[in-house]
């Protein structure tokens, strides 16, 4: 919602920081600083209110170098167009021209809200996973809570408008933040998909950053874009200092449930709320968004947008419109038929083992004297056996073994008798064994290696089994059985759980994906069970012992249920039959939860319609309480009945984007070249033919691949990107197919480094920005190309090429025009846009003849002013077309924003009401007043810097066409 004119709204701002533009410092702008010439290719605002010029060199002397200015303490002077020389082109068919042409066109951020690059990125495009990004930039800010189904992408979505908005010039410094389980397959994703390179700091990353620069410097600070564990940051208190000294262009937050505020404010959640702040983007993720706490859903909100929500128990659809976006399978499954093979159900039944039947004998005859006397979680402790019990005699055990060393501590008859009935459970338990362990033995029949009933063959890469259980003990029991019975190495056999470290994680899941890797078995604790890809090489999923949530199902199934799966996916069931009534009861609801989990796959997509619970802690209490009271499967299913989504309330009567119009909304950039390949192409060429660069590189046209051998600059280029990301060979290779970067991303699991040899080739890698650099850098100070345009424009006419750029007060794009200004025997005839004069002049010929004939400028140098002022008026006239249609907009949402200031102190008011009004409630309260005003004045403060422009545009005059000969 860009505006114009500060003059016009300074009454609507607070008194804050309203430095004047001076000097128009644009990205693709020429300056001098220190009497060398350098290209503008970033300009930041400081704390201080100066502008931090990121830039690279161009004259001899700075060739290529790379350096921060700050404009307060440098003179600074910007390239005036007035002054332009017109040079000759020496190469043949004007390649020289072309090429500059192009990678100032390349350097052109769009300025609308309409997609322009990553929907070309190495994706299967599909038109639902545009919509984040066409919702994300029709707003103010660009703050959206993906919220799509497990399995839909959402990593994809996220590493779009990551596209978009780096395209911009709006993602310069990017922080991720995940779970440990999934650093590297995030990283992974972004930089194969996207070309955006993410370092990652585990806990051994982060520490490296820390010895290599001095103790009291930022380590945060040492690379532009992270990948960050939020429990490693939020295990040590040294970080927030770190957070706080920090700003990002771009945060990302993955399962962002896990940071919403809950009852308790958690580490996590404090953590988030403050680096929510130390962003313009944020970017967050989850399928499962909400605890059907309106208090919970609302702190994610109020990270996205503070100001939205004044009270958290209180809102609704108007008030967080345009912050999320939320679909299940069902809305677009006619778009990814191919992707989400139907999944198929297996549900085992065991019958018990007379050993097991006595201990569930057991079980349902103890009666406790204490321990059920006060529910200290969510649910009896009797129930909590049960629950052990289904998933395995060994953690059964293992629970009552700590019960009764917390029990044996006190000195009480009735914490005896307790003691006791443990006692007698375990001897039950005790007699267990693994040759009686019916469903042991059962998973057993079915592992046989291509004996058993799965007929799963071990030697065949592609036919990895995850094994799911809730208890750590019984992973360790199956983990340790399976290997020994079904004669497996340490190789084929892995455990994945929460207690490894975040590096012990990434590596199980990394060779799992490997199609190298010899692991076959891979027993899980549920903390495989969010965002991890396990489907490359599997299909087939065990859950050893039955969730009792509808969400850990979903979660579970979802890593190998999933967008890309290549096989029809196989969801196995072990349930155990027993004949004792109050076991067969409870057996029976967990049969019901494997039923309703098919429902929610095939109908409704949310399992909290079904059970009105929204997190999986509230469904194990739910199911638990009805185990207690002895509910019939039958009323249990009565009390199943769809509830409302609280999260469709909050939608409105909008109905989700599912990717009708998506398409619609993609469109491309000017550009003189059929492909990025072409481009890349001829620049390469070009640059070892003026000797630029020495440069080593081979191009193969059939495959659309160049590989390069980088030199001793490029490697500057690249050297704070991860590490893992440049190959051992020392060469890049780009690949400009789809196809074969799609065959790579799969072929790269397969070899020991695992991450791709063949990278994709578009303007977003770093080897294309560097060679747009060197292109830009081939023309000297203040001069631009003349081409001639023989009979494709007369003798006596000549187009100027220009560029025109207004950019806010945080010196990102708000307006950014080409035009193509027109002459006839020196009088002006018209101004076009430069799409016009690319179709009207064919710019886009390679063959157009170079007569190398010299330059008069002379000629031209007379219009110059005349070029520049009608560029001027051009893009102001686009800048004041511009403020019409937005500065209504700005006065009703600062008018608005006035509103719920109110609001929120009205809110405030009301908190405080029934509270006596000591010294400390007085504090607080006025603690909590002048939060608000800081609240609402930094916003205002963010849209007078985002949203105010000046009349002072930066302007180049690129090339000039002249008619004939």
């Amino acid at each position: 919602m860009p505006v114009g004119k500060p003059c016009n709204l300074t009454t609507s701002f607070p008194k804050t920081f309203r430095k004047m533009i001076c000097d128009a410092y644009a990205p693709g702008a020429r300056v001098i600083i220190r009497d060398e010439e350098w290209l503008v290719r970033r300009v930041d605002r400081t704390s201080s209110g100066s502008e931090a010029l990121s830039v690279v060199g161009l004259s001899p002397l700075v060739l290529g170098q790379e350096k921060v200015f700050i404009d307060s303490l440098e003179k600074i002077k910007v390239v005036d167009p007035i002054n332009t020389q017109f040079v000759g082109d020496d190469s043949p068919y004007y390649r020289q021209s072309r090429l500059y042409i192009e990678s100032l066109l390349r350097h052109t951020p769009p300025t609308d809200e309409s997609l322009y690059i990553g929907q070309k990125a190495a994706i299967d495009l599909v038109p639902y996973q545009l919509d984040p990004a066409i919702q994300a930039l029709r707003e103010p800010r660009q703050r959206i809570l993906i919220a799509d189904a497990v399995g839909l992408g959402k990593t994809i979505e996220c590493g779009i408008l990551l596209s978009e908005l780096i395209k911009r010039g709006k993602g310069k410094r990017i922080l991720v933040l995940t779970e440990k389980s999934m650093l590297t397959q995030f990283q992974k994703e972004l930089w194969a998909r996207f070309s955006i390179p993410l370092v990652r700091l585990d806990s051994l990353g982060i520490q490296r950053v820390r010895n290599r620069i001095p103790t009291n410097h930022n380590p945060l600070y040492y690379y532009d874009r992270v990948i960050i564990s939020i429990d490693t940051l939020k295990q040590e208190s040294e970080y927030r200092t770190f957070l706080e000294n920090s700003y990002w262009d771009i945060i990302v937050i993955d399962e962002a449930h896990n940071v919403a505020e809950r009852s308790t404010h958690s580490k996590r959640a404090k953590l988030a709320k403050l680096i929510s702040s130390r962003s313009d983007s944020l970017i967050m993720l989850s399928a499962t968004p909400h605890d059907g706490r309106r208090q919970s859903f609302a702190s994610l909100m109020e990270m996205l947008n503070p100001t939205a929500i004044a009270n958290p128990e209180n809102y609704g659809p108007e008030d967080i419109k345009g912050l999320f976006i939320r679909r299940f399978k069902k809305d677009i499954k006619n778009q990814v038929s191919k992707a989400f093979p139907e999944r198929i159900v297996h549900k085992e039944m065991i019958a018990a083992s007379n050993e097991e039947e006595k201990a569930y004998s057991v079980l349902t005859d103890i009666r406790f004297s204490k321990l059920d006397t006060i529910r200290t979680g969510s649910m009896l402790f009797k129930t909590t056996l049960e629950k052990s019990l289904f998933s395995s005699p060994s953690a059964c055990s293992e629970t009552i073994r700590n019960r009764i060393h917390s029990l044996s501590k006190k000195e009480d008859e009735a914490v005896q008798h307790d003691i006791d009935c443990l006692n007698t459970l375990l001897m039950a338990l005790n007699a267990i064994t693994k040759e009686n362990m019916s469903k042991y033995q059962y998973l057993l029949k079915m592992l046989m290696p291509q004996k058993g009933t799965m007929k799963w063959n071990p030697k065949v890469s592609n036919d990895r089994i995850v094994i799911f259980t809730e208890r750590i003990e019984t992973m360790r029991f199956l983990a340790e059985n399976l290997k020994r019975d079904l004669s497996l190495s340490e190789e084929q056999i892995k455990t994945l759980y929460g207690g490894m470290s975040d590096s012990d994680i990434q590596d199980i899941v990394e060779q799992f994906g490997n199609e190298t890797s010899k692991i076959r078995l891979l027993v899980c604790s549920d903390v495989a069970s969010e965002g991890i890809n396990l489907h490359y090489f599997s299909h087939r999923m065990i859950h050893y012992d039955i969730p009792w949530s509808l969400m850990v199902f979903q979660q579970r199934n979802g890593r190998i249920d999933r967008y890309g799966q290549q096989i029809q996916p196989e969801i196995y069931y072990l349930c155990v039959n027993s004949q004792d009534e109050k076991i067969k009861g409870d057996n029976r609801i967990l049969e019901l939860l494997i039923q309703k989990d098919k429902e929610v796959q095939d109908s409704i997509g949310d399992p909290s319609e079904f059970t009105g619970c929204y997190s999986a802690e509230d469904e194990e209490a739910q199911v638990g309480v009805a185990m207690e009271k002895g509910v019939s499967p039958q009323t249990f299913e009565e009390q199943l009945a769809a509830t409302d989504d609280p999260l469709a309330f909050l939608l409105g009567e909008m109905e989700p984007p599912t990717g009708e119009t998506a398409m619609a909304e993609t469109k491309t950039m000017p550009t003189l070249f059929s492909s990025d390949f072409e481009y890349a192409r001829e620049a390469l060429n070009f640059i070892q033919g003026k000797g630029l660069e020495q440069l080593q590189f081979d191009i193969q046209e059939q495959s659309k691949t160049i590989s390069v051998t980088p030199t001793d600059e490029i490697k500057y280029r690249l050297k704070f990107l991860p590490p893992e990301v440049l190959p051992e060979s020392g060469q890049i290779h780009l690949c400009a197919s789809h196809e074969r970067i799609g065959q790579e991303i799969i072929k790269c699991r397969e070899s020991e480094n695992s991450w791709p040899e063949i990278q994709l080739l578009w303007e977003q890698h770093p080897l294309l920005e560097f060679l747009n650099d060197k292109v830009v850098a081939s023309f000297g100070r203040q001069q631009s190309p003349l081409i001639l345009m023989g009979d494709d424009l007369p003798e006596n006419e000549c187009v100027f090429l220009t560029y025109a750029e207004i950019p806010n007060q945080k010196s990102q794009p708000v307006i950014f025009s080409w035009y193509g200004i027109h002459y006839k025997a020196g009088k002006f005839v018209d101004l076009q846009p430069i799409q016009f004069w690319i179709d009207k002049l064919e710019l886009t010929r390679k063959d157009r003849p170079n007569p190398q004939l010299p330059v008069d400028n002379s000629l031209f140098f007379p219009l110059l002013g005349d070029v520049v002022n009608r560029t001027k008026e051009a893009v102001l006239e686009e800048r004041q077309a511009w403020e019409n249609k937005y500065n209504p907009m700005l006065s009703q949402h600062l008018s608005e924003l006035e509103k719920l200031r109110g609001e929120h102190k009205q809110q405030l008011e009301f908190d405080f009401s029934d509270i006596p009004m000591g010294d400390r409630a007085r504090d607080r309260k006025e603690q909590r007043r002048r939060e608000i005003d800081k609240m609402f004045d930094d916003y205002l403060q963010w849209i007078e810097e985002t949203m105010t422009t000046e009349a002072k545009p930066y302007i180049r005059i690129v090339a000039l066409l002249k008619g004939g000969y």
